[in-house]
């Protein structure tokens, strides 16, 4: 079994297509079939049937799918660790960004991009599950989140820093002279708040819940950018990390009087798994610019 195999099986199972998976590897069609053969002869069970011109995947070939999978991405993490032997300011970051995390994220690329010019950077938003999926693929190094703990045997976290919930206004808002309010005022404000079914979303139903309180929610989205944006030209109210608006001189933040209302922010590792050096770079980044602020 070679690992050349591995990776043309891989992209076949990917396509479900020998010849658009054969040009994705630039070979023949005829000699990815011939080598998906060889290979399921090896193995002994058919990997894909194949219908006419379609081919389809087995149960063998999914179960031989996540096995090749975590091979080839072992492989190229052994190449990633030698490579940063020999240089340890090079090589590609795989980032998975919770959306309430992009205001903490963004201050720290620029200086860490400057230091390191080497290494390239590749950020992916998302939910808490979505992103825990790719870390597990290996698609991602590591995943930046304001998270629930939790007892996965597969992931590792590792505290970064806690950040009070507050509400959030403009400054030209009569709301941002308050030093302080309540959930049951705040639900009565026009609010704008994270999409339902992301983890920020489902803390603040938790918060209105408990007392038995229905918020006043005029607006649902998923970017924290444009949430921000239009809390800062509006007169709406929004609810979050305080943390996140760093860089949001236009707005104010308003304590949420209860017992002080705060959230854990975590560094997501794949358990047992090799470190990059330049995802351990850019927490230290990271840590500076929270710090600095």
């Amino acid at each position: 079994m070679e690992l050349r195999q591995l990776q043309y099986f891989v992209k076949a199972a990917e396509t479900m297509n020998f010849t658009e998976a054969a040009s994705a590897v630039f070979i023949t069609q005829s000699t990815l079939s011939q080598q998906i053969k060889q290979l399921e002869e090896e193995l002994g069970m058919l990997l894909f049937d194949r219908i006419g011109k379609h081919v389809r995947i087995t149960e063998a070939g999914h179960i031989f799918l996540a096995h090749a999978r975590k091979i080839l991405n072992d492989v190229q993490r052994s190449r990633q660790a030698i490579s940063e032997l020999q240089n340890a300011t090079t090589g590609e970051l795989n980032l998975g960004v919770s959306y309430a995390f992009t205001s903490l994220l963004l201050p720290a690329l620029a200086p860490f991009s400057t230091k390191y010019p080497g290494i390239k950077i590749f950020i992916t938003y998302g939910n808490p599950e979505e992103l825990e999926k790719k870390l597990r693929l290996a698609e991602l190094d590591m995943i930046l989140a304001f998270h629930n703990e939790s007892d996965d045997e597969d992931l590792e976290m590792q505290e970064l820093f806690s950040s009070s919930v507050v509400m959030v206004v403009s400054k030209n808002n009569p709301l941002a002279k308050l030093d302080k309010i309540s959930l049951e005022e705040l639900a009565k404000q026009e609010l704008i708040l994270p999409g339902k079914g992301f983890s920020s979303r489902e803390f603040i139903n938790e918060l209105f819940n408990r007392k038995k309180i229905v918020p006043n929610i005029k607006i649902e989205l998923n970017d924290v950018h444009s949430l921000l944006a239009l809390v800062e030209n509006g007169h709406w109210a929004t609810i979050l990390n305080e943390k996140a608006l760093i860089g949001w001189n236009k707005v104010a933040a308003v304590p949420i009087q209860s017992k002080e209302i705060k959230r854990q922010s975590y560094i997501l590792w794949q358990k047992g798994v090799y470190r990059k050096r330049a995802a351990i770079l850019f927490i230290e980044e990271l840590m500076r610019v929270m710090e600095s602020e």
